[in-house]
């Protein structure tokens, strides 16, 4: 069976503050490390009320110390909101504390709105447009240390320096994104839970167009998929009702708090508020543990990723670790100790 692991965005609800949510991140972490998941990534993201974490990397510390088997990493570094030394840095310490347990993943968005984007690097330098690919060749050598004799940085080493950066990953949900992940050589992750693009498509095309690299000498794919998994379909469906109006809101630039069930259920909906909710249902996956298992297996089929990745956003935290709990027992998961 496939390897499943978790993306955490810390989600807000309007029953859990933020601080609470933060809290709840590394429970679920501890929890779903028992059940045999792979990886736990840790999103960013700056002035949404909706979501806690705005430093991965604090948290990657955080979690990785009270779990003993996962790995731990960013589902991504926004790498636009910083400056690649702090990035080479800040990981090269991760990776020295738990040595084999850290992933970076890197996006290109800001993970923000374009005044909070402009807030986080105005103190930085003043590099205009899509500056995403220098950025990333700076990383690069930031681990290489091929700036050339005469570089302001040639002499500048990263610390610690007897410590590689973790495995990279580019984050993405364009044909770009898989082409660009193919062309440098490394692992690619494809954000099928708000993605416009055809998954199959990018997944596809980073495989076929794969340069092995320095960084990796095969495809290394990673699909993330939205999933709400409960005892019964009706359930499920139940318990989904929080994400389809916080969806419908995010799609009106409301970036709220997770709602209640109640709150959801009790919402008035118009029939083109029906027909959008209908509309976002093809980029979440709600069911059984068998009825999940079956509508997920023809897109794992088509697009073939080495590894499943799954963000359930519900509102009650104890039903979220029981999605996680079905999901690894349907996907034949061994638990560990």
């Amino acid at each position: 069976m496939i390897p499943l692991s978790v993306l955490d965005l810390s989600v807000v609800t309007t029953g859990t503050k933020p601080a609470a949510a933060l809290r709840n991140s590394i429970d679920l972490a501890r929890h779903v490390d028992g059940l045999g998941y792979v990886r736990y990534w840790l999103a960013e993201h700056h002035n949404l009320a909706s979501v806690a974490s705005p430093a991965p990397d604090v948290m990657i510390g955080q979690i990785a110390a009270v779990t003993t088997h996962i790995r731990v990493g960013s589902g991504g570094v926004m790498l636009p909101n910083h400056a690649p030394l702090v990035v080479a840095e800040r990981f090269k310490m991760l990776e020295a504390l738990f040595p084999g347990r850290i992933d970076l993943g890197l996006g290109r968005a800001p993970g923000t709105d374009g005044a909070t984007a402009y807030a986080l690097r105005s103190r930085l330098d003043r590099r205009e447009g899509d500056d995403f690919l220098e950025r990333l060749h700076e990383l690069i050598l930031w681990q290489t240390r091929e700036f050339p004799s005469g570089h302001p940085y040639h002499n500048v080493v990263a610390m610690p320096d007897d410590t590689p950066l973790p495995p990279i990953w580019l984050l993405g949900s364009s044909d770009y994104s898989s082409e660009l992940a193919a062309q440098v050589g490394m692992g690619f992750a494809f954000a099928h839970h708000f993605a416009s693009h055809d998954a199959i498509d990018a997944m596809v095309h980073y495989r076929n167009r794969f340069q092995p690299s320095a960084w990796s000498a095969s495809p290394r794919a990673i699909l993330a998929v939205a999933v709400i998994a409960a005892d019964t379909d009706e359930e499920a469906e139940r318990l989904a009702a929080s994400f389809d109006l916080n969806r419908l809101r995010r799609d009106r630039g409301q970036y709220l708090p997770l709602p209640s069930v109640e709150e959801a259920l009790a919402y008035p909906y118009t029939d083109s508020e029906r027909t959008s909710i209908q509309r976002n249902r093809s980029r979440l996956f709600v069911g059984s543990p068998a009825t999940v298992q079956k509508t997920l297996q023809p897109l794992i089929d088509a697009s073939k990723p080495d590894e499943l990745m799954v963000i359930t956003a519900v509102y009650d935290h104890e039903a979220r670790k029981k999605s996680y709990s079905l999901l690894a027992k349907a996907f034949g998961l061994k638990a560990v100790e």
